[in-house]
C-alpha cells in the first residue's frame, strides 16, 4: 500500500514538474514601448506595425505591447524612465534634444526640405555616428530613425501668413529649448506643454495655438478648437525608436538583431 501511495505520488510530483516546466520556459519578454501619439497618428500606426512584425519574427520569445496617448507619461516621463526600465522602449521626437543637445539640429527652422532630404541625413553613416555613439553612455540606444512630419501652426487668434502675425500669441510647444527660442525669436509667447494636455488647453484659452504634423493635428482633434491652419512647414521632425541601454544589454543577440 505505501508503495503505491510513494508511485502516486511521484507520478503528480512528475506531472507537475512537465506541466508547469515548459509554460515557464515559454514565457515571453515582455516589453512595453510607449508614445504619446493618440490613434491614427504615424506615432500609433507606426509603433503598432513594429510590434506586429517584432511579435511575429520572434514566434513567442518577445511580446511588444504599445501604449498610446500618454499612457505611460508624457515624453519628458518616459524620457526619464527608460533609463531604469520604464518603460523598455519608448517613441520621442522633439524631447530628443533634452538627452542630447545635438539633436537641437533637427529643430532649425527650414532645414530639412523634404522627406527624401531627411531619409539622406538619417541614413548618413557619419550623421549616425555624431548623433548616436554617445547615447548608450547616457542610458539610451536608438534603434532607428522613424517619421514624425513638417510642422503647421494651428491658432484661435487669426491667420499666419508672416513670421510677425505670431506676436503675442500663446503657443504651445514640445519639451526643449530650441522650439521656444524659435517662437521667441518670431515675437511669439511659446510654453512646453505636455501633448496630453494640449486640446484642453487649447478649448479653454489657456493656449491660443499649437505646432504639429498634419496626422498628430487630425489625430488629436484639433481642428475641434482651433480655427486657423497655416501651411508653415516650419521644422521637420523625426521620430527615434529607443531602448533603454541596460535592458538591451540583457537581451540575447537574435533579439537584438531583430528589435
Amino acid at each position: 500500500m505505501k508503495r503505491v501511495i510513494g508511485v502516486i505520488f511521484a507520478t503528480a510530483a512528475l506531472t507537475l514538474l512537465c506541466a508547469s516546466g515548459p509554460a515557464r520556459a515559454q514565457q515571453p519578454i515582455s516589453i512595453r514601448l510607449g508614445h504619446v501619439g493618440f490613434p491614427g497618428s504615424l506615432f500609433a500606426i507606426n509603433a503598432d506595425e513594429y510590434a506586429k512584425r517584432v511579435n511575429s519574427a520572434l514566434k513567442g520569445k518577445v511580446e511588444v505591447k504599445v501604449f498610446h496617448s500618454s499612457q505611460l507619461g508624457s515624453d519628458e516621463q518616459m524620457m526619464r524612465g527608460i533609463k531604469v526600465g520604464a518603460p523598455e522602449m519608448f517613441l520621442p521626437s522633439t524631447v530628443m534634444s533634452t538627452a542630447e543637445q545635438k539633436f537641437g539640429v533637427f529643430e532649425m527652422p527650414y532645414l530639412i526640405g523634404s522627406r527624401d532630404h531627411m531619409k539622406k541625413v538619417a541614413d548618413n553613416k557619419q550623421v549616425q555616428k555624431i548623433l548616436f555613439d554617445g547615447l548608450p553612455a547616457k542610458g539610451i540606444r536608438i534603434l532607428g530613425v522613424w517619421e514624425n512630419g513638417f510642422r503647421h501652426i494651428t491658432n484661435n487668434v487669426k491667420p499666419i501668413v508672416k513670421p510677425e502675425d505670431l506676436k503675442g500669441i500663446k503657443l504651445r510647444v514640445p519639451g526643449g529649448v530650441w522650439r521656444v527660442k524659435m517662437f521667441r525669436a518670431y515675437g511669439a509667447n511659446p510654453s512646453p506643454m505636455p501633448f496630453a494636455e494640449v486640446y484642453s488647453a487649447l478649448q479653454s484659452g489657456v493656449m491660443d495655438a499649437q505646432e504639429n504634423p498634419f496626422p498628430q493635428i487630425a489625430s488629436a482633434k484639433f481642428q475641434e478648437v482651433q480655427k486657423f491652419l497655416s501651411l508653415s512647414g516650419h521644422v521637420y521632425t523625426p521620430a527615434y525608436l529607443v531602448v533603454g541601454e541596460d535592458f538591451w544589454k540583457k537581451l540575447p543577440q537574435d533579439i537584438q538583431a531583430a528589435l
